[in-house]
């Protein structure tokens, strides 16, 4: 497929224009994506402030966008296990399927991978992106292109949780109820949790939060946490604690949010480098603290669940908009964070 298409390109942090490219061309062993929707991350916003994230950082224009779903519209030569037409949802990083990581199932821990909107690479906030086909996973009819594409921050919810070796049964706290603390509680409730409790500043994500599988939550203009957790968990505290806020007193209340012998999960990434931690107390009680890096062998399993219904994501959805408009999504994301949770860019 030839031609020219138009994609929202990030030139300088701030600047964002809306130039035409031209369509990309698969490979033997990718698929053509006609983008039909794309979530604005949390990434995509550090990217477009303040132009790198960590050690990675924007040298030369980039496409922002890895959330992301859409509709085949032509194929490599190789590809045996799609046809045009399918409707798929994408999963963003290409690893080498080679390396030790790759083939112990650990793939996130890939060090070739290829990440959309991670630079150097290209993300989706475009009208068309070709993608290496076994990261490309059907969805069914009756699951919105919107849905598909939030498979991506939903699967970082479902990986916490398998982290955290949540059983059915358990008490969960979350700290952080931006878009990936609310999927991480969704997460947590499919997983069988019995008490999940959200906590947050902010009593519109508090209020997301109890739609989308919290049990209870934790206001922390009102409350002091510990004491409210002591409450809530009759002084026993949770089983598990997930950090995805990136606040270092989140981290800190997340190691005393849990019984002796409990587990913190560690999603959130704080501005700075390190962060104090009580070791003797974590030593004394035998806290176990796992790292989660994006995901691994999820998506499936977040097809099946999001499709299912059992999760609604009309609660966390607050904002669309068209690809035109992607630099006034980017300036809501950054200026309305109380009244914005996911903003959904359609191409």
């Amino acid at each position: 497929m030839q031609g020219l298409m138009k994609a929202a390109i990030l030139f300088e942090p701030g600047t964002i224009k809306i130039l035409e490219r031209e369509i990309p061309t698969p490979a033997d062993d990718e698929a053509l994506i006609r983008v039909k929707a794309v979530g604005l991350c949390g990434s995509d916003v550090h990217y477009y402030e303040h132009g790198k994230i960590g050690p990675y950082v924007v040298r030369k224009p980039i496409i922002l966008g890895h959330e992301s779903a859409g509709e085949i519209v032509e194929l490599g030569k190789n590809v045996k296990n799609l046809s045009v037409g399918q409707r798929v949802t994408i999963e963003p990083g290409v690893t080498c399927g080679r390396c030790e990581h790759c083939k112990s199932g650990r793939y996130n821990l890939c060090p070739d991978v290829n990440f959309l909107a991670t630079p150097p690479y290209d993300g989706a906030f475009c009208e068309y992106i070709t993608i290496r086909s076994d990261f490309l996973f059907p969805i069914p009819d009756a699951m919105s292109f919107e849905e598909a594409a939030l498979v991506e921050p939903f699967s970082v919810g479902l990986h916490a949780v398998r982290r955290g070796k949540l059983q059915a049964g358990e008490t969960v706290v979350i700290l952080g109820m931006g878009p990936i603390g609310l999927l991480a509680a969704a997460a947590a409730k499919t997983a069988g949790a019995t008490k999940i409790i959200g906590v947050d500043l902010e009593e519109f994500r508090l209020e997301a939060a109890l739609k989308l599988g919290a049990t209870d939550v934790i206001n922390l203009r009102k409350d002091d946490f510990g004491t409210r957790l002591s409450q809530l968990t009759e002084g026993k505290r949770a089983d598990l604690a997930i950090e995805t806020a990136g606040n270092p007193k989140a981290l800190q209340s997340c190691l005393v949010g849990v019984r002796r012998g409990g587990r913190v999960v560690i999603v959130g990434l704080p501005p700075q480098e390190e962060t104090g931690v009580n070791i003797p107390h974590i030593v004394d009680n035998e806290i176990d603290i796992y790292g989660v890096f994006r995901y691994s062998n999820t998506y499936k399993a977040g097809v099946e669940i999001l499709s299912s219904g059992v999760v609604n994501l009309e609660d966390i959805i607050t904002d669309r908009f068209t690809l035109d408009q992607v630099p006034e999504a980017f300036e809501k994301a950054i200026k309305e964070k109380s009244s914005t949770l996911k903003i959904v860019i359609h191409p």
